[in-house]
Parts: C-alpha cells; sequence; structure tokens
C-alpha cells in the first residue's frame, strides 16, 4: 500500500510558520522513521513525503531524505513560488530530481482564493507537465471554482485535491461542497486524496461525521482516489491504524476497488511505474 500524504520536519529549521508550540504534540521533531514505525506497523510499504513549509530550501531537504530512504519514499510533493518571474526556471531545476513528483503551493494560507488563476501562476502550471509533475492543490471550498477553470484550461496538468478539500464539517455544511466536489470529478485530470478529513470533523474529533464526506469522494472520484494518512498532523485528532482501518472498511462496503485507493491511483497521479514505485497492484 501507498501512504499519498505524510510529513517529516525539523523545528531548528525555522521554515515552519504555521507550526508554532500551540500546535500541541505534533510540535516536535518528525522523521522518516518514525513514519516507517507507523505504516510498517499497518502494512503500508510505500509513501510520498509532502512539503510542510513555502520554501525550497525544504524540498530540497525532503528529497535529500528520500533518497535515504529509497526502499520507502517514492518521492517528494515540494514547493516553488509559482508567481515568481523566474518559477518555470525553478521548476525545471527542481525537476531534474527524479524523485520530485510534484509541486504544492499553500493555497489555503494565501488570502484571495483567486490567486492561482493569475497568468504567471498558470503559465508557470503549465510547464509541469513536460516535467513530468502533478499539481497538489491544498484548498478549501472557496478555492474549488477556481481549481476547476485550472483543470479546463490545462488539461494535461495532473491536479491532485488534497484533504477532500477540507469541508466545513464542523458546521455541517455539504451540499455546496458536494456540489463542487462532483463538477470536479468530471474532469478526467483531477484526483482527490482521502485524508485529512478527521482532522476537520471538529474538537473532539468526530470518525461519525466524515462518513458522508468521505462517501461522497469514493463515489465522485471512482479509480481517482488516493488514501493518504496525513500522519503526524493525523495524531491531533486519531490513529494512524484506525484511520486505515475506517478508509479500507468504508472501501469495502462500497465495494470499491481497494487496490484503487490504496495503490494504483497514487501510481496514476503521481506517474509512478510498477517498477519505480515497488508496488504491484
Amino acid at each position: 500500500m501507498i501512504d499519498s500524504h505524510f510529513h517529516i520536519w525539523q523545528l531548528q529549521r525555522g521554515d515552519y510558520g504555521w507550526l508554532t508550540p500551540d500546535s500541541g504534540s505534533i510540535f516536535r521533531d518528525v522523521g522518516v522513521a518514525d513514519w516507517q514505525a507507523q505504516a510498517g506497523a499497518n502494512e503500508v510499504s510505500h509513501g510520498i513525503l509532502v512539503q510542510a513549509a513555502p520554501s525550497v530550501a525544504e524540498t530540497e531537504f525532503l528529497l535529500h531524505q528520500a533518497a535515504l530512504h529509497p526502499q520507502h519514499i517514492l518521492g517528494v510533493v515540494g514547493w516553488v513560488d509559482l508567481a515568481a518571474d523566474d518559477a518555470p526556471a525553478r521548476i525545471a531545476q527542481l525537476a531534474r530530481n527524479p524523485l520530485l513528483l510534484g509541486v504544492r503551493p499553500m493555497l489555503q494560507d494565501i488570502a484571495d482564493p483567486r490567486w492561482i488563476m493569475q497568468p504567471n501562476v498558470v503559465a508557470a502550471l503549465a510547464t509541469l507537465p513536460a516535467h513530468g509533475l502533478s499539481f497538489d492543490a491544498l484548498v478549501k471550498p472557496v478555492h474549488l471554482p477556481h481549481i476547476g477553470r485550472l483543470a479546463e484550461l490545462l488539461p494535461d496538468l495532473r491536479i491532485i485535491i488534497d484533504h477532500g478539500a477540507k469541508p466545513d464539517m464542523v458546521n455541517g455544511v455539504f451540499e455546496e461542497w458536494a456540489q463542487a466536489m462532483a463538477w470536479l470529478s468530471e474532469y478526467p485530470n483531477v484526483w482527490c486524496k482521502l485524508s485529512g478529513l478527521l482532522n476537520e470533523s471538529g474538537t473532539p474529533p468526530s470518525p461519525a461525521a466524515c462518513t458522508a464526506y468521505m462517501k461522497h469522494i469514493l463515489t465522485c472520484f471512482s479509480g481517482r482516489t488516493l488514501w493518504g494518512s496525513d500522519w503526524p498532523v493525523l495524531e491531533l485528532a486519531g490513529d494512524y491504524g484506525d484511520w486505515l482501518v475506517r478508509c479500507r472498511q468504508l472501501v469495502t462496503r462500497l465495494r470499491a476497488a481497494p487496490e484503487d485507493v490504496f495503490t494504483r491511483a497514487a501510481q496514476a497521479a503521481y506517474r509512478l511505474s510498477t517498477e519505480h514505485s515497488g508496488v504491484q497492484a
């Protein structure tokens, strides 16, 4: 199985602006071995490292860590300043490393939800397919109309929605989000991660509240839903093994293909060959 979304970090790096002592138990150094302990105990063999800081330096750190653990880390989703004038050149330079699988601007932290549609940003994103790279969309529901326009404008760009677009579960907002996700799923170049939802379900977290949202993602993005843990952020709401079991049980109830959710969708979204990933679906 492939965990399509996990993080590591070293606090002394100083580029994790969102990670503070107020973050609770996850305010600590986390390494690949820590993730392996969680994943291995749950028969998850491979993972994809995802950026957690808006800096090229952190992306280079993650690429180095991935290179040290080729038996478990399939690659990295990194960060580039897509609005910079030299963004295409920076993307090309980073893409020389075969472990770079994609890029992820932290859109949820940018005030203007239309930021992603700036001409220079779109132009930078348009260069990703030529380098075999995907675009991870760390978004909230307000961003979804713009992601849909982007999917139409750049049909060769593989777009992966992180954490189901973080629906507002706390206030029970479902229909508007569900309609937007169904519309997005009509674009064949859009995937969605079944990850991060438990953290959006309230305090204390409510696994039951997640079920309708999870079902909708699996139904709309049939064959294009990737499972991810979002560990260690997941620790703020639940347990690695419990989250995996819950997802597997729902996949079984919906009669979805588990090999798609837990292996093949990640291979397709990130263009991982079975030889590259070491996983036979």
